[in-house]
């Protein structure tokens, strides 16, 4: 059994961002500034009681007769109580033989076209692990970006406001920062598994990393280019964070509404319409959370029971990053025709420049993944290269057909002038040009 470094440091990121913000929401009490310390507590607060729903929701615990659980969680220590468990379950998993296993079949990758299964003995013991760690990754999701994001936003526009950083902040703001990347990451992962659920997905280190830069780089650019148009256009962030929500937020369902298809019923068996619907709606609420920083990797779709889209679209990953570097652009200049004093010793065109250089950076490493990291790159039915060849020779394409049509075009047009001027020789016959008259003197004078 693997050490459960995911569910450590899933731990880690929570409790210490936790405390940070406990800590400087008692600063923000000292200084006077109840604003600020009743938004750093909601922002702290919220997704705390999200992760604790989270962890019994995966595991079923409102169902079980389980009162300590429900103790630990209503008090907000859920998650170090699961990876207690967790660690205990590691330790004794070496020691004891299990006599119930189950066998699972997975499908490797495929080596010159051909494809193996493997059969694998899963004892319960790796079952309870793989149900924590899936836990804590949901977890970790929702405290990314339902809680990290909205925080580190925070935090930044009070330093820009302020111009200084105190430890403390600078403290959150790199722990929201990691928490959220940490969460994009998880996010990748699990969209990998999910979409490939059949086959035995083996993530190397240089996928970690690669993602990690394209994470880093999206996320503090998008974190960034918010701050600087909020701290010079506050109403208008407001309307441009509604529309972002909404867009991403209604899209699903209405994809659900115009396929026709029938209320989802197998998302969980104990649950009622209503709580369906809950559920669905909170799926929604996350998917929107996401796709405000950064593309979520997954498409939404109610209608399937993994509630996640398995076919790899990559023309809305294009449409994302076009759409999204269009607003990221427009922001700025919004930022640079409107800026105040406060930004008086700051070089503004350099600092569009190196904003759009680093999303650019962040779009790079994405596409280096998706071309030689991703752990599932042999299932694609197109590469990113090949589809990129595809654009080029579309574009390629509707250049020499409108170049055509052009030629074409301007060869009627002259063939039809040519024509004119046949027809009408004998009125020019009858009244002669002044050019063509001074030519026949000259040449009767010589």
């Amino acid at each position: 059994m693997k050490f459960p470094a995911s569910v450590l440091a899933s731990l880690f990121l929570f409790v210490a961002e936790t405390i940070a913000a406990l800590y400087l929401s008692s600063t923000y009490r000292s200084d006077g500034d109840r604003m600020w310390q009743a938004l750093t507590l909601l922002f702290s607060l919220m997704p705390c009681a999200l992760v604790q729903f989270t962890l019994l929701f995966v595991h079923r615990d409102l169902s079980r007769d389980r009162p300590l659980v429900l103790l630990m969680h209503l008090l907000q220590l859920g998650p170090l109580y699961r990876c207690f468990e967790v660690f205990c379950l590691y330790c004794q998993s070496n020691q004891n033989e299990e006599p119930y296993v189950s066998i699972t079949k997975k499908r490797q990758m495929p080596k010159d076209g051909l494809s193996e299964e493997v059969e694998k003995e899963v004892g319960q013991a790796e079952g309870k692990m793989f149900t924590h760690r899936s836990a804590f990754s949901r977890a970790s999701v929702i405290q990314a970006f339902l809680g990290s994001a909205p925080q580190l936003t925070l935090q930044l526009y009070i330093t820009v406001l302020q111009q200084s950083i105190t430890t403390g902040r600078g403290v959150i703001m790199t722990l929201s920062l990691l928490s959220i990347v940490y969460g994009a990451l998880r996010c990748n992962i699990l969209a990998i598994k999910i979409k490939y659920d059949e086959y035995e997905v083996k993530v190397k280190p240089l996928a970690y990393i690669c993602i990690f830069l394209w994470r880093s780089f999206e996320i503090a650019t998008r974190v960034i280019v918010l701050v600087l148009f909020t701290s010079v256009l506050k109403i208008w962030v407001v309307a441009v964070i509604l529309v972002n929500f909404f867009s991403f937020f209604l899209y699903p369902w209405i994809l659900f509404w115009y396929s026709g298809s029938p209320f989802p019923e197998n998302i969980e068996k104990a649950l009622s319409r209503v709580g369906t619907t809950i559920v669905l709606c909170f799926f929604t609420l996350l998917y929107a959370g996401i796709n405000m920083f950064c593309w979520s990797a997954v498409q939404l779709k109610i209608d399937s029971p993994d509630l996640i889209s398995k076919s790899q679209n990559w023309y809305r990953l294009l449409i994302y990053y076009m759409m999204r570097f269009i607003e990221n652009s427009v922001l700025l200049l919004l930022w640079y025709f409107f800026k105040t004093d406060i930004y008086m010793y700051v070089c503004a065109p350099l600092l569009i420049l190196q904003l759009l250089i680093a999303y650019c950076t962040g779009i790079l490493f994405m596409l280096v993944f998706y071309q030689f990291f991703h752990p599932c790159k042999k299932l694609f039915s197109s590469s990113v290269s090949e589809s990129f060849r595809s654009c080029l020779r579309c574009v390629c394409w509707s250049r020499v057909r409108r170049k055509s049509t052009e030629i074409v075009v301007k060869a009627d047009t002259d063939l039809k002038s040519r024509t004119d001027q046949d027809v009408t020789p004998s009125t020019s016959m009858l009244s002669p040009e002044p050019t063509e008259t001074w030519s026949a003197v000259d040449l009767c004078s010589a």
